[in-house]
């Protein structure tokens, strides 16, 4: 290459070359060819061919500029890689991009979008959400002992039908109790591979998995490790003559927060399985299951669950062991008995005690124990005869070989100790203490046979193979329920006494009778939420008739009172059953239809349904009479929530229906402000709706106030002076006065010892009979509230020589109104007041019905009934938490320091009997238990456990009306200035004014300066 033919850039500056593209020279000379003989056929054309000679002039071009251009792309194609690349390409051959086809192949798809079609943050495919909440799939249908099929039938015989509900303190052992008798009669991996804990165990091997809980359906309660919902399940079991009886069994929650879980279990019930721990006894769940289940006139057994702790825990030797377990029936007998209640002596030679241990595979009755004896020495002994002397005062004597009430020797152990507790505490030694080769011959001789490879367990799992296979499946649980819990049938007449409102009117007949052929008649207990969270389930009893799927029922709401038979009442809804279960906790059976005496689940009835109702049939009219509501725990805790994203509140709202479809106690309302705020028993209870709100109701961001309680506002003594207020048009006035409630009365309000169905004489006679009321006064009883029973009473105590009675109860309903609506908003803070009684003393009223119409009478009794509260000493009330804390000893110091803290005092301190832990009891109020048990954690290293709940409503110190009050900004209220700080906080969070005065209320100059006399 010579450098003379390049520049200094190297461009080529040189002669030109030839080219070497002769195939570009040949290509000219053809089209040159072409074109001169299309030219010579022009010319040899004649004239009258014009017309067409154009037109094929035209197409002849066109062909040929075809036809070059397909032999451009021929001799293109022919051409090298290195000619094709310096090859000048036109426009419209030219090829950007690869289509899609090409990319994606031609069996894809493709959708072009434009830019606005999708917002910004949807993705244009979708990700896929597996929705699903709960454990197990609900079709997928687990191998039993029994055909499903059976289990059914034998569903349809009431008197072999047991309905239970397994009740009592949190870990005391209730969950496993059910699992025991699931492994018994399913095929359950989870139970054979887990390791035996005794006490609460939160994980397995496998992240986010208990060891057992077959009940525990939610993921969020394996997270937690604590049960959160009342849990159906139905199997089959078998007693200890192979006799089958189909058990309906609600395993429910223990912590305190969740008490409306066990309230909606008892209403499914016949009788109640009392699980209580061996070590800690009873506690303030024991205390408040066994009171709910006596006010629903349930009949308890008694089950001392993890018997294994007090010989691996508390090492006690086998007569204290004995004592222990006394204390604990003795414990349970006093808690029982505090009600007054008829209800028969618990004691395990009765039949109605049970000793478990679930969590190594093994329970127990005395009579199941004195038939392993009665086996074993083949004889004619009796074992109910042996069982009565196994248990109390009674020895045995070796010599005598006989059992004597009086000890011969001073070291002679009682029958318990001997038959039963000595031969299980050896059991324990040998089984963790002993190699294989001299365990095996002793296991052997009790008729114990393992494999080899059982032997190399750990001692836990061996001593659960060892007792599963010495007492066999749980037996002894399953005679005690059969024997000493009722039927259906036989409960029936007590079933209708606490459902039925009107126990001689057709909803208590049709329950009674508890036939399939009767009227249907289902009590809703509770709602489930599908495994996707999207869809509910509704959970009830049959107590009368059957139900099918597909049948036209008719949905009684809660407030339904009575339907009549010309009218369709706005709280009874027609609906149609879409599908019909058989629930067993993780699976379902679907079944055609049920009858009474069963529990079901249904689909398709709970657009209408809040909380419970009632289901009957929609084409038989004659139940017109709904179940009585559940008494739900009281709901103190409140926090406003609102979305993150506003324009996300339909979600919100959408995910607030659902909250209060699932959890029974809660509540869901607007206030004035435009807040919505949602309450609920306590702080994990709210924890767990928030939970739910964000992750499975609405999925969406949400931002949460700081919790605050709900106030009360009460009168402390009587008006000072007879207020009285004007209509708007000056034509109607009402006088009354207002003064404090007697607590027993209160107390017998919220117990539900009176009902709201109740005709005034069936009322009036309550309250001569048991309060000593004057029958005159106990008639005035107009109303109570707020709602139809609430703690605050409106009568009637005017004189007809004064007022004309006619007229005044021509306005008696709109006077009920401005009553409710005074009681619900009280004027202190517009919180419900509490324990008032206002009594008419006078009414003028307009002649005209015109000018006393409800628009004058209701606000006119509102403004009077204001009046009236605040010149009788107004107070505000706030709800207390009953506190039991169980701790070391040198924790108590500790103890009592958080809870002086939080304005909270201890009521009774006392070690636990044959433990090592002390029991606290104490009281603190709500709005200072937030944080109370993370609090005393810190304190206390971790060893002390806390459960608190609303036990009572207590007068804040001070007066709310007090201007004097000393209130310091940035600093907590204290002393007398305390209710004047909780008032003024709480209406300026409600949006109301600072100032409250009686003036507002009252139009009449006079009157306001005597009532300013007073102050």
């Amino acid at each position: 290459m010579e450098d003379s033919q390049y520049d200094e850039f190297g461009n080529y500056i040189g002669p030109e070359l030839d080219s070497s593209s002769s195939s570009e020279d040949e290509q000219q000379d053809v089209e040159e060819e072409q074109t001169d003989r299309m030219q010579q056929r022009q010319a040899s054309a004649s004239p009258s061919d014009a017309e067409d000679d154009e037109n094929a002039e035209e197409e002849s071009s066109d062909k040929a500029q075809n036809l070059m251009a397909m032999m451009r792309r021929v001799d293109i194609a022919k051409q090298s890689p290195q000619t094709q690349q310096n090859q000048i390409v036109l426009h419209e051959d030219k090829v950007y991009y690869p289509s899609a086809e090409q990319v994606f192949g031609e069996d894809v798809e493709i959708l072009v979008q434009e830019e606005d079609a999708q917002a910004l943050d949807e993705p244009i495919i979708a990700p896929i959400k597996t929705r699903k909440f709960t454990v197990g799939d609900a079709d997928d249908l687990p191998q039993t002992t029994y055909a499903k099929e059976f289990l059914v039938d034998l569903l349809g015989h009431p008197s072999f039908v047991r309905n239970l509900a397994v009740v009592g303190h949190l870990h005391h052992g209730k969950t496993t109790l059910v699992d025991l008798l699931v492994a018994a009669t399913h095929e359950w991996s989870e139970w054979d591979v887990a390791t035996p804990i005794g006490t609460p165990v939160v994980k397995m091997a496998k992240p986010n998995q208990k060891a057992f809980g077959f009940t525990d359906t939610l993921q969020l309660e394996r997270q937690r490790g604590v049960s959160l919902k009342t849990t159906a399940m139905s199997m089959v079991v078998q007693d200890s003559r192979e006799k089958s009886w189909a058990f309906n069994i609600a395993d429910t929650p223990g912590h305190a927060d969740f008490f409306d879980e066990v309230e909606a279990g008892l209403r499914l019930a016949d009788g109640v399985s009392l699980a209580v721990d061996a070590i800690e006894g009873v506690m303030s769940g024991t205390r408040r299951a066994i009171a709910s289940a006596l006010r629903e006139n349930l009949r308890i057994t008694l089950v001392i669950t993890k018997i294994d702790r007090l010989i691996l825990e508390l090492r006690l030797p086998p007569a204290d062991a004995y004592h222990k377990l006394r204390l604990t029936v003795e414990e349970v007998n006093q808690a029982i008995h505090s009600h007054h209640t008829d209800h028969p002596r618990i004691s395990p030679e009765r039949g109605n005690v049970c000793f478990a241990s679930a969590s190594y595979g093994f329970c127990f009755t005395l009579h199941a124990f004195a038939r392993q004896y009665t086996r074993r020495w083949q004889n004619s002994v009796d074992p109910r005869e042996l069982a009565k002397r196994l248990w109390g005062d009674v020895y045995y004597s070796a010599e005598r070989n006989a059992f004597v009430r009086k000890r011969v020797d001073a070291n002679a152990p009682r029958s318990f100790v001997h038959f039963v507790l000595e031969p299980l505490y050896k059991m324990f030694a040998h089984i963790t203490g002993e190699d294989a080769p001299k365990l095996r011959p002793l296991l052997e001789s009790l008729g114990v046979r393992l494999r080899a490879k059982d032997y190399e367990l750990n001692a836990r799992m061996l001593l659960r193979r060892a007792f599963g296979q010495f007492f066999g499946p749980p037996a002894g649980l399953v005679d005690m329920c059969v024997q000493q819990l009722p039927s259906p049938v036989v409960n029936a007449e007590a079933t209708a006494a606490r459902l039925a409102a009107d126990t001689k009117g057709p909803l208590a007949q049709a329950i009674t009778a508890c036939e399939a052929t009767g009227p249907l008649v289902i009590a809703v207990a509770k709602q489930i939420a599908a495994a996707d969270g999207q869809s509910f389930y509704i959970l009830g009893r049959i107590l009368s008739g059957a139900v099918t799927d597909g049948m036209n029922v008719r949905v009684l709401g809660e407030s339904f009172a009575d339907l009549d038979a010309d009218a369709d009442d706005e709280d009874a809804v027609p609906a149609t059953v879409s599908g019909v279960w058989l629930s067993c906790a993780r699976y379902r059976i679907s079944v055609s239809g049920l009858a009474a005496g069963s529990w079901v689940m249904l689909s398709g009835v709970d657009l209408s349904i809040a909380k419970t109702a009632t289901i009957v049939d929609a084409n038989n009219g004659v139940v017109k009479a709904a179940v009585r509501s559940l008494q739900m725990p009281k709901a103190v805790v409140r926090v406003a929530v609102e979305p993150a994203v506003p324009s996300e509140l339909p979600r919100m709202l959408h995910g607030l229906r659902g909250i209060s479809k699932t959890y029974p106690a809660s509540q869901t309302r607007v206030e004035e402000s435009g807040e919505h705020v949602i309450l609920g028993t306590g702080e994990l209870y709210l924890d767990c709706i928030l939970h739910d709100l964000r992750r499975v109701y609405a999925e969406i961001e949400i931002r949460v106030a700081d919790p605050v309680v709900s106030f009360r506002e009460c009168v402390s003594e009587t008006s000072s002076v007879r207020v009285f207020a004007d209509s708007p048009n000056r034509k109607n006035r009402i006088t009354l006065i207002a003064e404090p409630l007697d607590a027993p009365i209160v107390e017998d309000i919220e117990q539900g010892a009176i009902d709201p169905q109740w005709s005034s004489r069936q009322t009036a006679q309550y309250f001569e009979s048991t309060h000593g009321w004057d029958i005159l006064a106990a008639r005035s009883i107009w109303a109570f509230g707020p709602g139809s029973l609430g703690t605050n009473i409106l009568s009637d105590d005017t004189l007809p020589a004064d007022t004309d009675k006619a007229r005044l109860r021509s306005v008696r309903d709109a006077i009920r109104q401005g009553f409710q609506w005074a009681s619900r908003e009280g004027p202190l803070c517009d919180e419900p007041m509490r324990a008032t009684r206002f009594r008419i003393l006078d009414a003028t009223l307009a002649d005209s019905v015109v000018h006393r119409g409800a628009g004058q009478i209701v606000p006119a009794a509102r403004r009077v009934c204001y009046a009236g509260f605040l010149t009788a000493e107004p107070r505000l009330m706030e709800p207390v938490n009953v506190v039991e804390i169980q701790a070391p000893a040198d924790c108590v110091s500790a103890v009592y320091t958080v809870l002086a803290r939080r304005r909270g005092h201890v009521t009774q301190d006392a070690p636990k009997a044959g433990s090592l832990m002390y029991n606290i009891s104490a009281l603190i109020p709500t709005i200072d238990a937030s944080g109370f048990e993370t609090d005393l954690r810190v304190y206390t290293q971790g060893r002390a456990f806390v459960q608190h709940y609303f036990d009572r409503w207590q007068p804040v110190p001070g007066n709310p009306l007090d201007k004097d009050a000393v209130l310091t900004p940035l600093e907590p209220a204290t002393g007398s200035s305390l209710a004047r700080d909780f008032m003024l906080k709480t209406r300026r969070r409600k949006g109301l004014g600072d100032d409250v005065s009686v003036e507002k209320f009252i139009d009449d100059p006079v009157l306001r300066d005597i009532i300013r006399s007073f102050e």
